[in-house]
């Protein structure tokens, strides 16, 4: 069944971007909620420590909130990262998230210069295909490593605070990385999502969502790979 194209523009824009428009207004609005709720319970933790509490702007640029935001990016840019360079050679039978195990697929051929509406670096060719052919692993690996600094950053803030308490030396980042809190904040994260990937490619072969993408048609034996 097609659907028929809205002739406003604006509706246009809306029903063509929804997924991202959505997508990025539940990013927002959950940052909103951790912004105000992480601000507190910071505020909490000074007082306790008898420290003056932060302002909403200073909170803003503390440690506390670079940490607790980038934590999270890091581990979820990672696990995209992996998850598109796996899906090139690594394959699972009967989920839909896997290339199908044989069969040549469009993703694996040589893309053509002369197609009208191909992007410029196809065209052009070169060093600039040969970056091109590979910017989508390339740009979440370099969002995971900056989330990684950015991670580390905040938390050697918030643990050097907590070390002058004690009378103990404070830690620059490459300090605080080197400390056993900064990667076992980063490994539970990271398994988080290495779990989220298997669940999604374990049971995308036995199970169906009608309309979405992500899986395989309700009709589809549970042994037939790929959508």
């Amino acid at each position: 069944m097609s659907i028929q194209r809205p002739t406003s523009r604006l509706l246009r824009f809306l029903y063509e971007n929804s997924l991202l428009l959505v997508g990025t207004l539940l990013i927002l609005g959950t940052l909103v909620g951790q912004v105000f709720t992480g601000w507190h319970e910071y505020n909490a933790d000074l007082e306790e420590m008898r420290l003056p509490a932060l302002s909403l702007s200073q909170y803003l640029s503390s440690g506390h909130f670079l940490e607790a935001t980038f934590e999270n990016w890091e581990s979820e840019f990672l696990q995209m990262g992996l998850y598109v360079i796996l899906t090139v050679w690594l394959r699972q039978r009967g989920s839909s998230e896997s290339k199908k195990l044989y069969e040549e697929e469009e993703v694996d051929q040589e893309p053509d210069p002369a197609k009208e509406d191909a992007p410029v670096p196809v065209k052009r060719g070169g060093w600039q295909l040969a970056l091109y052919r590979r910017s989508l692993s390339i740009a979440f690996f370099l969002l995971f490593f900056a989330s990684l600094w950015l991670h580390a950053k905040g938390g050697a803030e918030v643990y050097s605070i907590e070390q002058v308490q004690q009378g103990k030396p404070a830690l620059d980042t490459l300090g605080y990385i080197a400390t056993s809190r900064f990667w076992f904040e980063s490994f539970q994260n990271w398994q988080s999502e290495f779990l989220s990937i298997v669940s999604i490619v374990g049971l995308s072969i036995f199970l169906r969502q009608h309309g979405s993408p992500e899986s395989k048609k309700l009709d589809a034996a549970h042994s037939e790979t790929g959508k």
